[in-house]
């Protein structure tokens, strides 16, 4: 896989208040979304983050648990994708990763993410 023209990442996703779409595989009414400020998902998504760095948790042990993002059933794993298929945000931070590398907070329109790159 050239690194300049496709990538492959998994991730993880929080939505919140602001969050384009209000519902998720886990909360299909977005009753906990809706009530979900932006500050308290980044809050999370760092303590998550945290544990995977330490090797507390896995990544894909996380991101089945608790991503909001239907990719949770497959450990987050969004497969390959190239430029322009992602929202700008999201793409800029996985092309900018190196591979085994896991990203700081990414917001999109989405929600806010953290990003581990595979390939």
């Amino acid at each position: 896989m050239s690194s300049s023209n496709q990538v492959r990442a998994s991730h993880i996703l929080i939505k919140h208040q602001g969050s384009r779409r209000k519902a998720s595989w886990k909360d299909p009414d977005g009753l906990v979304i809706s009530n979900t400020t932006r500050d308290s998902a980044v809050t999370q998504l760092k303590s998550l983050r945290e544990d995977i760095v330490s090797g507390k948790s896995t990544f894909d042990q996380v991101a089945t648990r608790v991503s909001d993002c239907s990719s949770a059933k497959r450990g987050g794993d969004l497969g390959p994708f190239g430029r322009g298929q992602m929202q700008k945000p999201f793409e800029e931070a996985t092309f900018s990763l190196k591979v085994g590398e896991i990203s700081e907070i990414v917001d999109t329109d989405s929600g806010v993410h953290i990003i581990l790159r595979t390939g």
